[in-house]
């Protein structure tokens, strides 16, 4: 394997780029017929732009699955079963599906990867992705793999007892084996710290056992796993900067989308933006390539998109903090933006199995995803009006906005599980990142909402 930037990656961006103009999918071909494609669990970042490509002509897509963080639409999780939904996609679909996607990472790739297989189509390799998924079976094969990338780790039960508890060394981080979007993971500096939140209401228990069953399932019939979802994860605690690394693989060599910088709110480790492009020199840029490439090829993913995320120490240490064999949809646009590369259609590409398309020049010098939470128990300070949004299409018709206020119980339990709220997160390019900055200040100041940078 060869870990290969996509062309366009470090070319000059264009000085006249701005913020006007749709955005154009990339030319492609029309085949003979649409190609039929199954989408499992979008949200919504998929929501906004599968309907783009559906109007170009060259897809027609099955979706299927629920929105795990909307209302009524999460009430599916009470009773829903991993297999009985593959089986039943398999039944559907059989010889009327040319592809199966998916960037979801709490179902819907794991569900992606097994209907492709049974269907026989091009997909990850299921037993490679559950391993990658489940976060103690990725942290023993890291060290494996690369002991000097994998931080201190034990497992622990959700039950912990006070004496077990003071024996683990703090302060320490806690996560779920099995969670999405940081659900649980929390730093403790103490053995209360630990136990205080690890205690739950019976409604809140049901919930958790809900999440993590689906994986349950699936391990049960992969014997080489042996540790159930029900348990966590506690590590050393890192300090240092965070870097996103996404890409795929396909034809057996790695390919660079793009690196992130992750940036927090002071004091915490809630995420305050992505950005696009990471600030690293020749030097770190190389050693994240390839210590991402040993991961890769000791993991076995040899298909679909990769995101890695990493801290760098400041002694600059690596360690790597998980890794997600899935899109990065939230960074989808971005990586257009920023890189000049359509995710989507790259995405189709590869599990229709047809040639890749290429990458076109990129047309920002960069682009962020903005996100604003609350850590006090309140939600969105203000809700944009109707004029805020005409206001926003019509003088950044590139950003994208979406709100997720709560109120509340579910209001309350996200700030118990998360350690925060988050009530909208916001997409946007800009010509560099003074310009990015200040766009990203003018629709604070229209919305009332308060600044991060």
């Amino acid at each position: 394997m060869h870990l290969k930037n996509p062309p366009h990656v470090n070319a000059r961006f264009a000085e006249t780029a701005t913020l006007g103009g749709h955005i154009g999918l990339r030319p492609v071909a029309l085949p003979a017929r649409p190609a039929r494609v199954l989408v499992l669990f979008g949200a919504d970042w998929d929501g906004r732009l599968l309907p783009r490509y559906a109007r170009s002509g060259r897809y027609r897509f099955h979706e299927h699955g629920f929105d795990l963080f909307r209302f009524p639409s999460n009430a599916r999780l009470m009773w829903f079963d991993l297999w009985r939904f593959v089986d039943r996609m398999v039944e559907r679909y059989r010889g009327r599906i040319d592809a199966v996607f998916s960037s979801n990472e709490q179902f819907g790739a794991l569900a992606a990867a097994l209907v492709a297989q049974r269907l026989g189509l091009p997909g990850a390799d299921p037993a490679c992705l559950l391993r990658a998924q489940h976060k103690y079976e990725a942290r023993v094969r890291l060290r494996e793999i690369a002991p000097e990338l994998c931080p201190d780790f034990e497992l622990i039960p959700y039950t912990i007892t006070p004496e077990d508890a003071r024996r683990l060394r703090y302060p320490l981080f806690v996560k779920p084996v099995k969670a999405t979007f940081s659900v649980l993971a929390r730093r403790c500096d103490t053995p209360a710290d630990l136990i205080e939140h690890l205690r739950f209401h019976p409604w809140e228990k049901h919930i958790i056992s809900r999440l993590i069953e689906p994986h349950n399932q699936a391990l049960k019939r992969f014997p080489q796993f042996r540790v159930s979802s029900r348990h966590l994860l506690v590590e050393e605690l890192l300090e240092g900067r965070q870097i996103n690394v996404d890409g795929y693989v396909h034809g057996g060599r790695i390919h660079l989308l793009g690196m992130a910088d992750e940036l927090m709110y002071p004091g915490t480790m809630a995420f305050a933006r992505f950005a696009s492009p990471a600030t690293v020199d020749a030097a770190l840029h190389a050693r994240l390539l390839g210590a991402t490439e040993r991961v890769l090829r000791g993991f076995g993913l040899v298909h679909g998109f990769f995101n890695l995320e990493f801290f760098v120490a400041a002694d600059g240490c690596l360690k790597l903090i998980e890794i997600n064999p899935r899109l990065a949809a939230q960074l989808a646009q971005v990586h257009d933006w920023v890189h000049g590369v359509d995710t989507y259609e790259l995405g189709f590409a590869m599990a229709l199995n047809r040639p890749l398309p290429a990458a076109q020049p990129p047309r920002f010098g960069a682009a962020a995803s903005f996100v604003w939470r609350s850590f006090d128990g309140t939600s969105c300070p203000r809700m944009p009006s109707r004029d805020d949004l005409h206001w926003l299409a019509r003088e950044l018709p590139l950003a994208r906005l979406e709100l997720y206020p709560k109120r509340g119980a579910s209001l309350q339990r996200e700030i118990k599980w998360l350690g925060s709220h988050r009530w909208a997160v916001l997409n946007m390019p800009g010509r560099d990142e003074a310009d990015l900055r200040t766009r990203y200040e003018r629709v604070c100041a229209r919305f009332g909402w308060p600044s991060s940078y």
